[in-house]
């Protein structure tokens, strides 16, 4: 049993508030450790100490700001291993499915050491009669990240490494169920460089959440999480004046075309639907194979590729795929299975009665495979997270483009075709922030920005790439002209260029 408090000015700290929340063993049911829970002063203590920090910090020039990333990417390299058992103790995911997590993070630190070429602005000599007209972009002060359980490693990187490099300080609420990452982040940081007080880590729940929305020293938020708390983010952080970034869920497509090379597209299907267990905001959960042949030869692939999954704890190294995070999400997983099978869909692969040996009361599901699901039913309509693959039959290609166009959600969509023309005509159509042509899961890259459509967004910039640059800042334009250029006598017309 361990205790994780909070990390403040630098160092790790105890909480105050006498709350704490219980941090399990996804394979085992046991807690392993107690986080503490935020009151109003531990938040306050984290806001002082950005407050103190951040002004210095945001005078540092960008090229010694890039350095400290040049040099917490090193060390990210170092400690990768025990970074990745961190995650999975708590989360439950295999090793290096968080290895995946801490890499993808990662990269976007490498895309920030270019902070000194991003941060550049616009000059205009002689935009007016002796008049120079140039822009600059200025750090918005302290940036709050409340981040999702399912990526503990990437998501706040996704957040913090833009921000920071901007010159902001930043506060950053994990989800207390797999915390100890976030901490160990920090601490990295401060190794690398970065001035105490800089990246702040606050633990706690809604408390938390609610004291972060509504604090005047806070100007930006960034979220990740469920749809309706991104909309209740959103809004609140909105009506509080702050400029919010908030991302919900999700249910991606995959459409298979006649065409498509079959055993890549059900290759693609297992590892995008049943990798980390389907607790992906990215996760292929929607398969719709075009054609009923397309769909009888695609089920009868992924019917022994399911039911031989491997799953097991982290510590197995030939685990395909381990627990789910807690008990509570087991049992809403299950519960829609149930659901699915009372609307009728046809469940080829039940997973529901998996018990590995030894570990009873893990939070394990094995892998499920629905098949003529239809859009009415619940298991279409909802985001499940977890192993779980729902197949919607198509006719043809236009019936199959409509459903990810019908649908709540537009995060990630993709298309397996070896036909370049229904490719690109998919890509052009398809009202979704993120398509994938041949690829599962279409994250892109970080120097490519992070953002899905409809529910699945709320604002108006993405995470990471140029759009985090921009979130990040507050663009200033400068008018100038020197005496030797003014003439005299006031001037009571609207100025203009003609």
């Amino acid at each position: 049993m361990y205790e994780i408090g909070h990390f403040i000015h630098g160092k790790k700290v105890a909480g105050t508030s006498g709350r704490t929340a219980n941090v399990f063993n996804p394979a085992t049911g046991e807690v392993q450790a107690t986080v503490a829970l935020a009151n109003d002063a531990d938040l306050q203590a984290a806001i002082d100490s950005a407050l103190s920090a951040q002004p210095k910090w945001a005078a540092t020039n960008p090229q010694r700001r890039a350095r400290v990333f040049m040099k917490f990417v090193e060390l990210l390299n170092q400690n990768m291993d025990e970074l990745a058992v961190l995650i999975s103790r708590e989360h439950g995911k295999t090793v290096e499915d968080s290895k995946g997590d801490v890499i993808r993070g990662l990269e976007v630190c490498e895309f920030v050491i270019g902070i000194p070429h991003l941060s550049k602005s616009e000059f205009t000599e002689g935009a007016g009669p002796n008049i120079d007209m140039y822009s600059i972009r200025q750090p918005v002060g302290i940036g709050a990240g409340i981040t999702p359980f399912n990526f503990p490693g990437m998501i706040p990187m996704w957040m913090f490494a833009p921000a920071i490099a901007c010159g902001n300080a930043f506060i950053l609420k994990p989800s207390e169920r797999d915390p100890s990452l976030p901490i160990r982040l920090a601490e990295l940081m401060i190794e690398a460089g970065l001035p105490a007080g800089i990246l702040n880590v606050v633990n706690g729940d809604k408390a938390a959440v609610d004291g972060i929305l509504a604090h005047p020293d806070i100007a930006a938020v960034s979220f990740v999480g469920s749809t309706p708390i991104a909309r209740y983010v959103y809004g609140t952080a909105a009506a509080n004046g702050k400029r919010a970034q908030c991302f919900g869920g999700a249910k991606n497509h995959m459409i298979i075309m006649p065409d498509a090379d079959l055993d890549q597209a059900a290759n693609a299907l297992m590892g995008a639907g049943y990798g980390s267990a389907g607790e992906r905001c990215m996760a292929i959960s929607v398969a719709v194979p075009v054609g009923e042949e397309t769909a009888n030869r695609l089920i009868e692939k992924l019917t022994p590729m399911i039911e031989s999954l491997r799953i097991g704890p982290y510590t197995d190294d030939k685990a395909d795929m381990g627990p789910v995070v807690t008990k509570e999400a087991q049992a809403r997983i299950l519960s829609l299975i149930d659901k699915g099978v009372e609307e009728g869909a046809n469940l080829v692969v039940d997973g529901r009665g998996f018990k590995l040996q030894g570990y009873e009361d893990g939070y394990f599901v094995g892998g499920c495979l629905f098949d003529n699901v239809t859009p009415d039913m619940e298991i279409y309509k909802t985001e499940i997270f977890g192993p779980v693959l729902s197949v919607v039959r198509a006719k043809n290609y236009e019936e199959a483009l409509d459903l990810p166009m019908k649908h709540e959600y537009g995060n990630g969509v993709a298309i397996y075709t070896r036909d370049g023309d229904a490719a690109r005509d998919f890509a052009s159509r398809i009202n979704i922030g993120m398509v994938g042509v041949n690829v599962p899961i279409p994250v892109p890259l970080a120097y490519h920005s992070f953002g899905g459509w409809k529910s699945s967004s709320f604002g108006d910039l993405n995470q990471h790439g140029t759009d985090s640059i921009k979130f990040w800042t507050r663009t200033k334009t400068i008018t100038s002209r020197w005496p030797s250029g003014i003439k005299d006598g006031a001037e009571f017309v609207m100025p203009t260029m003609k």
